[in-house]
Parts: C-alpha cells; sequence; structure tokens
C-alpha cells in the first residue's frame, strides 16, 4: 500500500478506539476563551513564551475534535492559574495558511495532542485522557518531577498498584552519571509512564528484595509482571522499556486497560499479526491458548501478536475490508500490505503464518464491487478495476480520492459532476473517484493524506496532483495544461 505505517496507524487506531472518546461531555463555552488560538503566524512566538504548552491539531469537520473542546477549554479555564503555568492552545492543522505546521510536526490524523516544554526545545505526543478532569490531573502530574522518590513500603504499594506499568531505579545514592542517566529516561519517557526512585528494594511489592542497585526494575500487569536491567545506557534503557512494555499477546476488547497496549502494538515497526475472535464463543479458549504459544515462540522476531474481539473490533474490519463471515479471521499486516486468512482454526495459524513467511501468501487488496454499469459521467474506480481506468486505458485521468464523510468531498462532486460533462465529447479524458476509505490504494506515487485528494494521471503516465481552488474553471484548466493528447479529435463542451 502507498500509505506510511504511520498513516495506517493513526487510522485504524481512531477506528479501533473510537468507543473509548465517545461520550465525552459537552460544555456551555464560557464567554472567555482559555485555550490559545494559534496559526503559522503566532506559532512560534506563543511557543517560545511558556515552559509547557498543550496544543490540540484539530480539524474544524472532525466529530472527535469537536467533542474534545469544551472538554480543552475547561481544563485550560482550571490550569489558567496553575504553577507552574500550564498553557493550552489548538491550531487549525486543516487551514491551508497551516500546511507547514502541520507537516513540521507529522499530524497525521485529527485531534492530535502533542506537549511542547522548555519553550519548544521538547516535543512529546500526549498520551493522557481526554476529558476535562483527566487533563488537569494529568498534566499537573506531568510538571511535576519525573521522577518520585519510593520512601516506605507504604509508599511502594501505593504507587505500584499492579494495573498499570512502572517504571522504578533502585539506588544505593541519589548522586552519580548512573542516577543522571535513569532521571533523563524519566523525563524522556514521562509522558508514556510512571517513574520512581528508590534506596531499598524492599520498598517495592515484588522482585528479588536484596539488590541494592543500581538497577532499572520495570513493574507490569501481563507476562513476566517484574524485569530488571542493569545497563545504564540512555539508548539501551528506551530499547528495553519499548520492548519490555509490549505485550507477548495485545488484547483488544472494550476493557480500556488495554488502550495503552493496543497503542503500542500498533506504533511498533514490526510486522503486526492480529486474529479476530468472538470471545463469547465456546472455542476461544482454543484459540487463545494456540495463539499465545506462537506468540511465545516468535517472540523477538519482527512479529507483533494481537488478538481482538470481534464485537470491538469494527473498525478493523472496515479498515482492512474484512466481512462477519470471515471470522475467526487471522490479518497480517506489513511492508505496506496486508494478508488475510477468513475462518481460520487453531491448527491452521501456525501453518499460515509459516507461508506467509516463505513468501507463499498472496497479498490481500480490500475492494469494492466492480461497478456493473459505470455509464456516470464520473467513473467509479475501486481497487480491482484501479488498474484498467487509470493506467491501461491509455487516457488522461482526473481521479478524485474522498471519503464519503467528508463536506468538502460532499461540497466537490457536483463540480466533479459538470467538469465530466464538460469533457463529455472529450475521447482524452476520464473523470473519475475512488472511495479511499473503503478501497486500497495499491500503486506507488498516489500519497493521500486527507480528502478530497485529486491526481492527474496523464496519458504518457505522468501523476500531478492538484492543489488549486476547487472550482469548475480551475480544475478544467489544470487538465488542459498537463494532459497528453491521445486521440485526432478532441472537444470540450462547455456548459452555457
Amino acid at each position: 500500500m502507498a500509505s506510511s505505517r504511520v498513516t495506517i496507524v493513526v487510522f485504524l487506531f481512531s477506528l479501533l478506539t473510537s468507543s473509548y472518546i465517545d461520550g465525552l461531555c459537552v460544555a456551555a463555552a464560557d464567554t472567555k476563551e482559555f485555550v490559545l488560538t494559534l496559526d503559522q503566524s503566532n506559532f512560534t512566538g506563543a511557543i517560545s513564551k511558556h515552559d509547557f504548552v498543550v496544543v490540540d491539531f484539530y480539524a474544524p469537520w472532525c466529530g472527535h475534535c469537536m467533542e474534545l473542546a469544551p472538554e480543552f477549554e475547561k481544563a485550560a479555564s482550571a490550569l489558567s492559574s496553575s504553577h507552574p503555568m500550564i498553557a493550552l492552545a489548538k491550531v487549525d492543522a486543516n487551514d491551508g495558511k497551516n500546511k507547514d505546521l502541520a507537516s513540521e510536526y507529522d499530524i497525521k490524523g485529527f485531534p492530535t495532542l502533542k506537549i511542547f516544554r522548555d519553550g519548544g526545545k521538547t516535543i512529546q505526543d500526549y498520551k493522557g485522557p481526554r476529558d476535562a478532569q483527566g487533563i488537569v490531573s494529568y498534566l499537573k502530574k506531568q510538571t511535576g518531577p519525573a521522577s518520585i522518590e519510593i520512601k516506605s513500603i507504604e509508599d511502594g504499594n501505593a504507587f505500584i498498584d499492579g494495573d498499570n506499568i512502572v517504571i522504578v531505579g533502585v539506588f544505593p545514592e541519589f548522586s552519580g552519571e548512573k542516577f543522571k542517566v535513569f532521571l533523563t529516561l524519566a523525563e524522556n519517557l514521562r509522558s508514556d509512564y510512571d517513574f520512581a526512585h528508590t534506596s531499598d528494594a524492599k520498598n517495592l511489592p515484588r522482585g528479588d528484595s536484596s539488590v541494592s542497585g543500581p538497577i532499572v526494575r520495570l513493574f507490569k500487569p501481563f507476562d513476566e509482571l517484574v524485569v530488571d536491567f542493569e545497563y545504564f545506557n540512555l539508548d539501551a534503557l528506551k530499547k528495553f522499556v519499548e520492548e519490555a512494555t509490549i505485550p507477548t499477546v495485545t488484547v483488544f476488547n472494550h476493557d480500556p486497560k488495554n488502550h495503552p497496549f493496543v497503542i503500542k502494538f500498533f506504533n511498533t515497526p514490526n510486522a503486526k499479526a492480529m486474529l479476530f475472535v468472538n470471545f463469547s464463543s465456546k472455542p476461544f479458549g482454543d484459540y487463545e491458548s494456540k495463539y499465545q504459544d506462537i506468540a511465545n515462540e516468535h517472540k523477538g522476531k519482527g512479529i507483533s501478536f494481537l488478538i481482538g474481539d470481534v464485537e470491538a473490533s469494527q473498525g478493523a474490519f472496515q479498515f482492512f475490508g474484512l466481512k462477519e463471515d470471515h471470522v475467526p479471521v487471522m490479518v497480517i499486516n506489513a511492508d505496506k500490505e496486508k494478508y488475510v486468512k477468513p475462518n481460520v482454526e487453531p491448527h491452521h495459524i501456525e501453518l499460515w503464518l509459516k507461508e506467509y513467511k516463505d513468501g507463499k501468501v498472496a497479498p490481500y487488496v480490500k475492494s469494492e464491487p466492480v461497478p456493473e454499469d459505470n455509464s456516470q459521467p464520473v467513473k467509479v474506480v475501486v481497487a480491482d478495476n484501479f488498474n484498467d481506468i487509470v493506467f491501461k486505458s491509455g487516457k488522461n485521468v482526473l481521479l478524485e480520492f474522498y471519503a464519503p464523510w467528508c463536506k468538502h468531498c460532499n461540497k466537490l462532486a457536483p463540480i466533479l459532476d459538470k467538469i465530466a460533462t464538460s469533457f463529455a465529447n472529450d475521447e482524452d479524458i476520464i473523470i473519475a473517484k475512488m472511495d479511499a476509505t473503503a478501497n486500497d490504494i495499491v500503486y506507488e506515487g498516489f500519497n493521500v493524506k486527507g480528502y478530497p485528494t485529486l491526481y492527474l494521471k496523464s496519458a504518457s503516465g505522468k501523476l500531478l496532483q492538484y492543489s488549486g481552488k476547487r472550482s469548475k474553471d480551475k480544475i478544467i484548466s489544470f487538465i488542459k495544461k498537463n494532459k497528453d493528447k491521445t486521440s485526432e479529435q478532441s472537444s470540450i463542451k462547455e456548459e452555457l
């Protein structure tokens, strides 16, 4: 697929986890706005003036952005008198004038929240709650010490509750190079994990209590519950944390405690093996046991494993083009391709995984059915007829990639109809559209990051993206300027 891994992660995870952010409260806006409104002209200046700023990169048409906005404003109001000061700001990343900002900070989906520290010297993703109270609590914690001291058994039991990932450094003294490296680690990863340090391992609820350190002890609610690490190199520590905090099998269901682990699963560069099963079905235990054994065998070999409850995974079904009658179904997403095994049995999983690794499984392409009647002025392109219409036709093809829910796409639709009618008598021109949410874009060169996206594929094979005004006259002018002539006669029927 032409989409980057990050784009896939953002889009898929937004679908998978939509249930987590449904139901955000909508409150009446105060007359005074506490959230700073930033754009290309004032962004750098505003960030440089503050030690701590959280920026919401949003799009006006985004439903989740609309739900977040009143919660973000209430949080900004509550934090307006905080010490140290915590500023909340927003940027319309869908506005053309802020295109460079969105690109600079790698905004792939909406809403995206980022934390800017020390005048923008340190930038981190915001990974906290999205309700007002949760935002306030999370940010106050983020402005305190990156690592707190555990002084007693009571402190240790209170801080390490068994449900979250906690990273504790054990040091004979809170000084020296190794302690500095640990504090740097805590500062770098504080938006992801809770950090603490102690001078006595007996204060910790699990693990060898006789160690004197220095060590880093990681507590987690899955697999081996305690892992120690003794190599105090910052990069090595980061790698240790990254690898140790991914479950051997990530579970996706309606339990919000699994939310951060699902995020980590989709952010890993590994190939992603996903098994979707009905968790309430009788054979689920057989699938779970077999899948866990296979995941254990492949640990550290470049494949991450997830098991998802069908009821909670409708977003994945939409993204991958799966159907209910495919269940139980296994999907592998890797190297810009995806591979699908429908109606998989527990004893099929290992063999199919081996066939995939041996290159014997063909990639799966999500496609809507090819239209039986495609005689309308704007031709319908799906993945299964993409090559025939766009490349093999030998025509100049203006192709719109759209999403059914996109307001800008809906506004463009009648304009595209008029453009197609204008070129109705020109044998060299095809005007077409493709639902990019229901079909895979399997050809390199199409960089679709938002909707609508327009490309002209000339008859000679050149690809040109249209970024001008979405008007009939401007688009027609673009086509005329860049098309290749393929027939002896061509004429344009201009509408009166």
